[in-house]
């Protein structure tokens, strides 16, 4: 058998036709490339710079944030920057009463979500479920009709303070007091280890116990269990 023979004459025709099919190819093939590495480099920026997805894992937050809860962190508006970089864009610094997610500084792999009570330079103490931020009281933020603590529960917690919150530290504490391992136990926040603010509530699912089956079940029972109402909920 003779060996394989082009179905195209091997004219100078034929040879251009077929070196703009391969370099036409080899064009798509690098338009594609470009396409997957533009999105990769997006998405690394987006998810350093901009927003990052975080998903509520334990009761200290409720009922302002509910295990389940799947938020969007804010990272641009309290990112780390300098001085030329704040003139040009919208930063803010942290304020009181801010939700933020951040690095739990006994370990930075970890991350927590807290309400943020206290600023740098102000005095906090804590009695039993009392706050109190530079001498003034502050009641804990609690959902419409979240129950208050039983009086006889109020002083479980240790006491704090008063305490001086140090230079680039925040104070932050679960708004479910009564179940939050907060600043009360460990300390302030360092402001390096603040990744953002919670924005929105882009989608929450009640995930206790675990869906079991197959994938279909399992996509189901999330649907099933998807708290609707929580959607696109912003988070305050």
């Amino acid at each position: 058998m003779g060996p394989d023979v082009s179905p195209r004459p091997l004219t100078a025709e034929g040879l251009s036709k077929t070196r703009h099919e391969t370099s036409a190819a080899r064009s798509r093939l690098r338009e594609v490339v470009e396409v997957v590495l533009a999105a990769v480099i997006f998405a690394l920026f987006a998810r350093t710079f901009l927003v990052q997805a975080f998903v509520v894992p334990s009761p200290s937050m409720e009922d302002t944030l509910l295990i389940g809860d799947h938020l969007l962190v804010n990272k641009f508006g309290n990112a780390p920057h300098g001085r030329f970089l704040a003139n040009l864009l919208p930063y803010r610094e942290v304020r009181r009463g801010d939700i933020i997610v951040f690095k739990f500084p006994g370990d930075p792999a970890t991350d927590y979500v807290k309400r943020v009570v206290a600023l740098p330079g102000d005095t906090v103490e804590v009695k039993g479920d009392a706050l109190f931020v530079n001498g003034l009281g502050l009641p804990p933020h609690r959902a419409p009709g979240r129950p208050t603590p039983a009086a006889e529960t109020a002083g479980e917690e240790a006491r704090v303070g008063p305490l001086r919150v140090l230079p680039e530290k925040y104070f932050a504490m679960g708004d479910n007091r009564h179940e939050s391992y907060d600043s009360r136990s460990w300390g302030p926040v360092p402001a390096e280890n603040i990744k953002g603010r919670a924005l929105l509530i882009y989608w929450s699912f009640d995930g206790w116990p675990p869906p079991s089956g197959g994938l279909l079940r399992r996509a189901l029972a999330r649907i099933g269990r998807t708290r609707w109402s929580r959607t696109f909920h912003l988070v305050r």
